[in-house]
């Protein structure tokens, strides 16, 4: 029996839904064997954010820590080793190791599942490579860089039988509110469908930062990795361990600006809403204004407008009501809309995973590697949800109406924005 046959067997513990600090294991619930071990790719303050949540389940271990810059490595294996060294009073505990290289990581056959939390840029190599050596996978939001890296990752994903959870929790957390306003709309609560507003940040531009010099513990040609060379900068890939999110999210060589960074969590409720997860528009019609930043529109075929631009959040209009959503707020036109019309016993439920924040999403995830099930945000999800991303920024760049197939995901008729479906991947750097 196979380490992941045992996991799936044995089920050694339920989910918690408790908070950090709440967790005692047993020695039998301690068992090597019976854990789910974990490495994680990029820990720089979302990574260390995201597996200090994944270690708090009894079903994991984390054992592996992987970082182009050695201080955040180091970091992230210091609070691992502390926080299991105080749970099995244990001071002296050392099971976490460091690497340089993700690949070594992937090749160790003792680890089940990894986490990627790296530059968008980074993404689809690893989660390629992570499939292939059929371990489970969590990667941080937006799933991909380009639309061609997101289906040979759906591709990777699905071939090879793994379990994928994108990091577009707002389908699991937030007290529920994401996915509420989704079933509202699902069930045509507010008559038929009109529009969508998305409102989020700017489209992405190219980097065009000043060269510094390279901190000694900073690995920047493997952080480049298959990006175009740029000189190191300290906005793209900050000294040391640091509290902020880096700014790589701005620029184009790396990943989708304003756009991707919050559209892959508003633009992917949107699609909740529609019922349109695994497509998309047909047509991407930029702003008149050559200049604007906002108020692209993508049009599906059945007519619905979805818009980058509006209040925070996602907003649908229909002929009878409006429907808004962000984290902080559930709002509805007219106010009482869900106490006059509720979700009724024979409407569309969506899946419901808890709601706690923090929690749920990465609970969702340990839960279907155990029962080998699918995530509520899975590979497929994930690929749309940043499809949409990615071609408001193409849409920017190039400044002209586009059509689009969401079944071929190619545009039609137009070689220039066919080349912006993908990158180039730098020297020897490739997906396969």
């Amino acid at each position: 029996m196979n380490r992941r046959q045992f996991l799936h067997q044995s089920a050694a513990t339920t989910l918690l839904t408790t908070v950090a600090g709440s967790v005692t294991l047993s020695k039998a619930q301690a068992a090597p064997n019976a854990r789910i071990n974990i490495g994680v790719i990029g820990v720089g303050k979302q990574g260390v954010s995201d597996f200090t949540k994944a270690m708090k389940f009894p079903q994991t271990q984390m054992v592996a820590m992987c970082d182009v810059v050695g201080a955040r490595r180091d970091n992230g294996r210091k609070i691992a080793n502390d926080y299991y060294a105080k749970l099995n009073n244990q001071a002296d505990y050392d099971g976490v190791k460091t690497y340089e290289d993700f690949r070594e990581l992937i090749a160790r056959d003792d680890i089940d599942a990894v986490m990627v939390v790296t530059p968008d840029h980074w993404h689809a190599i690893p989660v390629v490579h992570a499939a292939k050596a059929k371990k489970d996978i969590y990667c941080e939001k937006p799933i991909s860089r380009t639309i061609a890296e997101g289906r040979a990752m759906v591709n990777a994903v699905r071939e090879n039988k793994v379990v994928f959870q994108t990091g577009s929790q707002q389908r699991s957390e937030y007290d529920g509110k994401f996915r509420i306003a989704a079933e509202l709309v699902r069930n045509g609560k507010l008559g038929e469908l009109i529009s969508v507003n998305v409102g989020i940040g700017d489209p992405n531009r190219p980097c065009d930062l000043p060269e510094e010099k390279v901190p000694d513990d900073t690995n920047w040609d493997l952080w480049l990795g298959p990006a175009q060379v740029r000189p190191y900068n300290q906005i793209l890939c900050p000294i040391g361990v640091h509290t902020h999110f880096p700014a790589w999210r701005t620029y184009r060589e790396f990943a989708g600006g304003g756009v991707a960074d919050f559209g892959a969590h508003h633009y992917d409720i949107a699609q909740w809403g529609l019922g349109t997860d695994e497509t998309g528009p047909v047509r991407i019609v930029p702003p008149q204004d050559e200049n604007a930043k906002r108020g692209l529109m993508l049009v599906y075929d059945n007519g619905v407008e979805m818009f980058h631009g509006g209040p925070s959040g996602t907003t649908w209009v229909g002929t009878s009501g409006i429907v808004s959503v962000d984290r902080s707020r559930l709002d509805t036109i007219p106010a009482d809309m869900r106490e006059k019309n509720p979700i009724g016993e024979n409407d569309v439920k969506l899946e419901n995973t808890g709601g706690r924040n923090g929690y749920s999403h990465v609970a969702n995830w340990i839960d279907n590697i155990e029962k080998r099930g699918q995530c509520i945000c899975h590979e497929g999800i994930g690929h749309s949800s940043a499809t949409l991303c990615h071609l408001t920024n193409i849409g920017y760049q190039l400044r002209r109406e586009l059509r689009w197939d969401p079944k071929a995901e190619q545009f039609l008729d137009d070689a220039e924005a066919n080349k912006l479906v993908s990158q180039e991947m730098r020297g020897d750097w490739k997906l396969a």
